[in-house]
């Protein structure tokens, strides 16, 4: 049977999630929500300059 408070007790993370978790935090990376915002703000640009 495994006991899982003994695994526990050994884990140890990879040095590799470790490296891209400072990479990942380390850098401002553009996510969905970035993008999108940008979309609605070119889009709101475009509409504006056709009401004119």
């Amino acid at each position: 049977m495994i006991n899982f408070e003994e695994e526990l007790r050994k884990f140890r993370p990879s040095l590799e999630i470790s490296e891209a978790e400072d990479v990942i935090i380390n850098h401002n990376l553009t996510d969905f929500t970035d993008i999108l915002v940008q979309m609605v703000r070119e889009h709101e640009e475009e509409t504006m300059g056709q009401d004119a």
